[in-house]
C-alpha cells in the first residue's frame, strides 16, 4: 500500500453496515403581535387568550406546503419544548416538561401532526421536518434544499422576514461499537462501510447545495455506557452512605479521562446526573443545568475546553453519557473520520478497563453533525 493510500485510510472510519442514519431539520421563528393579528384578526394581540386559531391556521398552511413539496413527515410545534428525534421500529411521541421526543423509522413511518396548548402563547414556533427513505445520508443535501425552499415560501406567505428564521440541520449515525462481536454475527456477515465524515457544508457543496457563508457547525459524539450489575460490583457501594455512588462515578470518570487523554481527546464531558446532555454552539463555553437538561456550549474554533464530569452521587443512572466534542483541529483535510477513530480507540480502552463483555453488552455511539444559520 502506498503512503498516500495509508494516509487516506487513516482518515476513514469503518462503521458497521447495520448503523442507522438519521436527519431532521428544525425551522424556528418567534411569535409576534403582528403574526397573532394576522391569524386572529377579530382580536388584538393583547386580547387573545386562546391561540387555537393562530396555531391551527399556521399548521394547516404548513401541511399544505408539505403536500406541494412532497415532504411526508412534518410536525408543527408551539409549546416551547425541545424537539429530539430517535429511531424506533414503532412510531410514537413522548413529552416531558421540557422535551418532546419523536420515535420513528424513516423507512416505514409518515406523520403530520400539531403540538400546542391553545391557552398559552408560546415564545416561538418550531417546524420539524423528518427525513424518509433508506439512503438518508446520500439524499441529505437535496432534503435540506427542499426544506429550505419550503420554509422561505412559507415565511413569505405568513408575512415574516425569512431572515428571522433559524434553520438547524441535524444528522447522526448510530451504531454499537461491539456490533461485530455479537453472537448473531458469528458467520461474519456484518460488513463495514468506510466514511470520511466530511463536514456537512462540504458534502452539500459536492451536490451543488450551498449553505450561507455565515453558519455555525458542530461535530460531536454521545456514547451510552450502561451501568450493569457487573460494573456495580467492581466498586464498593455503601447504601448507607450520604453519597453511595461516588466510588462508582469516580472510577468511571478516572477511566474515561485517562482513555480520552491517551488518544488526544481533550474536549468533552461525562454526565451521570440523570440529565439529558444537549450540545450547542456557543461563543463562550457554557456548562449549566436547565431543568432536566444538561446544557454544554462549545466553540469549535477555540482550543479544547477540557474534560468535565457532572454526576449525582445519590442517584444510580441507567446509562452514563460520554460526550466527545470536535474542535477545528479535529477536522482533517478529509473530514472527521480520524476523530471518530480516536473516539472508538478510547472507548475500547475503557471497555477493557471496565471489563465489559462485547458479546453481551452494547456501547452505543451516536455521531452527530449539525449546521445552523439564519436565511
Amino acid at each position: 500500500m502506498s503512503i498516500v493510500r495509508k494516509r487516506s485510510a487513516a482518515h476513514k472510519s469503518y462503521i458497521p453496515s447495520n448503523a442507522r442514519d438519521n436527519q431532521y431539520i428544525l425551522a424556528e421563528f418567534a411569535i409576534t403581535d403582528a403574526l397573532i393579528s394576522k391569524f386572529s384578526p377579530q382580536h388584538t394581540s393583547k386580547q387573545v387568550t386562546n391561540f387555537y386559531e393562530l396555531y391551527n391556521n399556521l399548521a394547516q398552511l404548513l401541511f399544505e406546503y408539505c403536500e406541494t413539496y412532497e415532504i411526508e413527515n412534518c410536525q408543527f410545534i408551539a409549546n416551547d419544548k425541545l424537539a429530539r428525534v430517535r429511531y424506533n421500529q414503532e412510531m410514537h411521541q413522548w413529552q416531558t416538561n421540557q422535551q418532546i421526543l419523536f420515535y420513528y423509522s424513516p423507512e416505514n413511518h409518515q406523520l403530520k401532526k400539531s403540538f400546542f396548548d391553545a391557552n398559552k402563547r408560546a415564545k416561538k414556533i418550531c417546524l420539524l421536518f423528518l427525513t424518509t427513505g433508506s439512503d438518508i445520508r446520500i439524499n441529505a443535501a437535496q432534503f435540506h434544499a427542499k426544506v429550505a425552499q419550503l420554509v422561505k415560501n412559507y415565511a413569505k406567505n405568513i408575512d415574516i422576514d425569512s431572515g428571522d428564521i433559524r434553520l438547524r440541520d441535524h444528522q447522526h449515525i448510530t451504531y454499537d461499537l461491539f456490533a461485530k462481536q455479537k453472537p448473531h454475527n458469528l458467520d461474519g456477515s456484518l460488513t463495514s462501510q468506510a466514511h470520511k465524515l466530511r463536514p456537512i457544508s462540504r458534502r452539500y457543496a459536492s451536490q451543488h447545495v450551498t449553505l450561507p457563508e455565515h453558519h455555525s457547525a458542530m461535530t460531536y459524539a454521545i456514547v451510552n455506557l450502561p451501568i450493569s450489575n457487573r460494573l456495580l460490583n467492581m466498586v464498593e457501594v455503601d447504601p448507607n452512605s450520604c453519597d453511595p455512588y461516588n466510588p462508582l462515578y469516580t472510577y468511571i470518570t478516572d477511566t474515561f479521562t485517562q482513555a480520552a487523554k491517551h488518544f488526544n481527546l481533550n474536549n468533552g464531558a461525562l454526565i451521570a446526573n440523570g440529565l439529558v446532555p444537549i450540545v450547542r454552539y456557543s461563543i463562550h463555553e457554557i456548562i449549566s443545568r436547565v431543568g432536566e437538561l444538561q446544557m454544554l456550549g462549545y466553540n469549535p474554533e477555540q482550543n479544547p475546553c477540557g474534560l468535565v464530569s457532572k454526576w449525582d452521587a445519590n442517584e444510580l443512572v441507567d446509562n452514563v453519557k460520554l460526550v466527545f466534542v470536535a474542535t477545528d483541529k479535529n477536522q482533517a483535510e478529509h473530514g472527521f473520520g480520524r476523530f471518530l477513530n480516536q473516539i472508538e480507540q478510547a472507548l475500547r480502552l475503557m471497555a477493557t478497563e471496565l471489563e465489559m463483555e462485547p458479546k453481551k453488552e452494547e456501547l452505543i455511539i451516536r455521531f452527530h453533525q449539525h449546521v445552523a444559520y439564519n436565511f
